[in-house]
């Protein structure tokens, strides 16, 4: 008997033990994240946004200056909470970086087909990223409120569910694989539930976002496209169809929690 409650009393030990490390080291990250949040190296990518906003560029010389993100031409503020959504103009639900494509395209002269082809981090992707940024600050700390009030907008809800929930590839992997449960982590790495709405500043609502690991700026597209490849599934084509349903389902789950862009990861 002595023996059995020794041995009870050292696995509850070990058991403690083990809880108090992961507890630890999970707080230790948190307070990593918090001190890099101080000189944000995203802080640069919003400057340079807001430049490109304003200058003149492209074939036609123009700025972004008259581009509607969805409160009329020229408002920034509020918008980046709203998005993705449903413009009349081009008869498409659109996410940010879908729209400031149409915006270089028909205000610039700039090729939509030819940016989309281009490497994330080069050219004018890594311009569109910046842009992002600066939108996605001007909103900062305000409430996602994503619309679902047209058959459009609801459709790719919809179809954003069903992309979400879609296993395959060769190791029979879905977004939902990693982010359908609640306190799930990859080795020390939080895993946010989003199916539903995981709070401030998480998850959806903490990207565009600086990537500590790799010194890279990386909106949410660029996000998605990630995570495509850590399924293995074809790469997606970027503000394309299947990424901005994907991005509906996640921002309308999200409604309510405000955002934290520009945000930093590890």
């Amino acid at each position: 008997m002595k023996a059995n409650a020794w041995s009870l009393l050292v696995v509850g030990g070990l058991m403690a033990g083990s809880a108090m490390a992961q507890k630890s080291a999970v707080d230790s990250i948190e307070e990593y994240r918090a001190m890099l949040q101080d000189g944000n190296p995203a802080d640069l990518f919003e400057a340079k946004g807001e430049s490109l906003w304003k200058t003149k560029r492209g074939p036609k010389n123009a700025s972004l200056e008259q581009c509607d993100l969805g409160k009329g031409p020229g408002v920034v503020k509020g918008t980046f909470v709203e998005l993705p959504r449903y413009f009349p103009d081009t008869k498409k639900v659109q996410d940010l970086e879908s729209r400031l494509l149409t915006c270089m395209e028909t205000l610039q002269g700039f090729n939509p087909v030819e940016i989309a082809k281009t490497p994330f981090g080069k050219g004018e992707k890594e311009n569109i990223t910046a842009l992002v940024t600066w939108i996605g600050a001007e909103s900062k700390g305000m409430k996602f409120n994503v619309p679902q009030n047209r058959p459009e907008e609801k459709t790719a809800y919809e179809i954003g569910k069903r992309l979400f929930f879609q296993r395959g590839g060769p190791h029979d992997f879905s977004c939902a694989s990693c982010h359908s449960g609640d306190n799930w982590r990859i080795r020390l790495q939080d895993l946010p539930n989003l199916t539903k709405n995981p709070g401030d500043g998480v998850g959806f609502a903490a990207w565009p976002a600086y990537r500590v690991s790799n010194g890279q700026m990386w909106s949410m597209q660029h996000r998605l496209n990630d995570c495509y490849r850590q399924q293995r599934f074809p790469e997606p084509d970027y503000a394309g169809d299947a990424t901005i349903a994907l991005s509906v389902y996640l921002g309308v789950n999200s409604n309510g929690s405000k955002s934290a862009v520009p945000a930093i990861k590890r």
